[in-house]
């Protein structure tokens, strides 16, 4: 059975960084498209980005790119998202999600047949 599971959030102060980690089980990711994803309290769902599943496209959505970086591990079935330079308007919840010969278009559409069950991140001091 496929599985995403996401790990390595929690609480940061502002100015800190955190990689979130996502891992795939039961399936290859190497034909998989992948995206990350998040929710803020309240807020509707917000793409952060995506990789294809060639690789060949990686895409950051504004305003994050110049802080976070979205990749992929195919040997390992991993997928990543780098955060620098946090702030509290990146509090959320984070999911990891992926599309058999998924596309990474900026702007998306980021839709996806499996997520992760997604991981807490705090920026706080």
């Amino acid at each position: 059975q496929a599985h995403l599971v996401e790990s390595g959030g929690g609480l940061v102060e502002p100015g800190g960084s955190l990689r979130l980690a996502c891992q795939a089980s039961g399936f290859t990711l190497e034909h998989y498209g992948i995206g990350w994803l998040r929710q803020a309290p309240g807020e509707e769902r917000e793409a952060i980005g995506c990789v294809s599943w060639s690789g060949i496209n990686v895409i950051v959505e504004e305003p994050l790119e110049d802080r976070f970086t979205v990749s992929k591990d195919n040997a390992n079935g991993m997928m990543y998202l780098q955060m620098n330079n946090l702030k509290p308007e990146d509090t959320g919840v984070y999911f990891c999600a992926t599309q058999l010969r998924g596309r990474c278009l900026r702007k998306g559409p980021y839709e996806y047949d499996l997520w992760g069950q997604g991981i807490q991140v705090t920026v706080s001091s």
